[in-house]
């Protein structure tokens, strides 16, 4: 991981544009190539990012015009960072403070608590809860930033990867996000899509799923574990 503190003016082409302007950041380029931009606020999330796999290019500072005032002559560098839709973050790099890289090495994973990865079983054992003729390949299928919880084929055989929580929340999908960019650049596997398994989806949560293509399926763990039985039941 590199992690470089500088002041940088950032510029985001895509689907929607955005522009923060000059001011001192943190930009962070992990090992899977992904790049995003940090200010000293609002927790974990960054304030642009581009997801891998993508691309890095850097140029010399003239390849910016948009810079003006003071800063424009302290550019030293300008990086493009562009996806295989097209989409382009480009950082334009004023005064550093800070460049350091670190390797962090093979990340374990999150270790799910047991009723997580008690779901992540029975829902192995039982493919038919996502659909009819659905077939298990694996669980914990690898992927090179860590492995996808469940990989299935459906009943047209094609692949699809599925992410379990007890709580689904925005992180989940963002990686699983992150696991079906990488899976469908592998014409092994491609195309490939995604579930987002849970006890609970949060709405923010689904709606960000559906910008992604992703599907989300509520699951019942006392169904799977054969506790819930319908003749109990008031309704």
């Amino acid at each position: 991981m590199r992690l470089l503190i500088a002041r940088c003016q950032v510029d985001y082409a895509g689907r929607l544009s955005a522009h923060l302007p000059m001011a001192t950041r943190l930009i962070m380029v992990k090992a899977d190539g992904s790049v995003s931009v940090h200010a000293d606020d609002r927790a974990y999330k960054p304030l642009n990012w581009m997801s891998a796999p993508c691309t890095l290019t850097v140029s010399a500072p003239d390849a910016v015009d948009a810079v003006t005032g003071p800063d424009a002559a302290s550019l030293s560098e300008v990086w493009e960072v562009r996806n295989g839709d097209g989409d382009t973050l480009q950082i334009a790099i004023g005064e550093v403070f800070h460049d350091s890289a670190h390797d962090l090495g093979i990340d374990p994973g999150l270790q799910k608590d047991g009723v997580e990865a008690h779901l992540q079983v029975l829902l192995a054992e039982n493919p038919a809860t996502f659909g009819e003729g659905w077939t298990l390949v694996r669980r914990e299928h690898p992927t090179p930033i860590g492995p996808v919880d469940l990989l299935f084929r459906d009943q047209r055989g094609a692949y699809v990867a599925v992410e379990v929580k007890r709580r689904g929340e925005i992180d989940g999908v963002e990686q699983l996000t992150r696991y079906l960019a990488l899976m469908n650049a592998d014409p092994l596997f491609a195309p490939v899509r995604g579930v987002f398994a849970a006890q609970l989806i949060k709405p923010q949560a689904r709606t960000l799923a559906g910008t992604r293509g992703i599907d989300c399926v509520l699951v019942d763990y006392d169904t799977l574990r054969g506790l819930d039985n319908a003749e109990d039941r008031l309704f």
